[in-house]
């Protein structure tokens, strides 16, 4: 599976941004999905996962409340709608696919990443 990310960019605190990733696979809806991001100097978190159906989600305390995870299988594409942004989300923000929502591991598929920059 191939997993190309974007719609990062540059905003300012309290604002606002959603990200995409889109798969190459056809099988994409059998896949769990995850974002998750890396600061500098710090390791990768987990910030969101959905499981291949959309029917359940999941999410990091730091977001819950601000930021929500879809997915659309007829398109292959995951979204991570950011709203109230802050400095602390400033990150390079990845998407994974995996074969189970639970366990998102070095050897499942993940993308290039997208750089999100929160401006105080």
């Amino acid at each position: 599976v191939q997993l190309q990310a974007s719609g990062g960019g540059l905003v300012q605190a309290g604002g606002s941004l959603r990200l995409s990733c889109a798969a190459s696979e056809h099988t994409f809806s059998s896949y769990a999905m995850g974002w998750f991001r890396q600061a500098p100097g710090k390791e990768r978190e987990f910030v969101a996962a959905i499981n291949y159906s959309g029917s359940r989600t999941y999410y990091a305390d730091s977001v819950k409340g601000r930021f929500t995870i879809s997915r659309d299988n007829a398109e292959n594409t995951v979204y991570l709608e950011m709203v109230g942004l802050k400095a602390d989300d400033t990150a390079v923000y990845y998407c994974a696919a995996a074969r189970s929502v639970a366990v998102f591991s070095e050897d499942d598929y993940w993308g290039q990443g997208t750089q999100v920059t929160v401006s105080s």
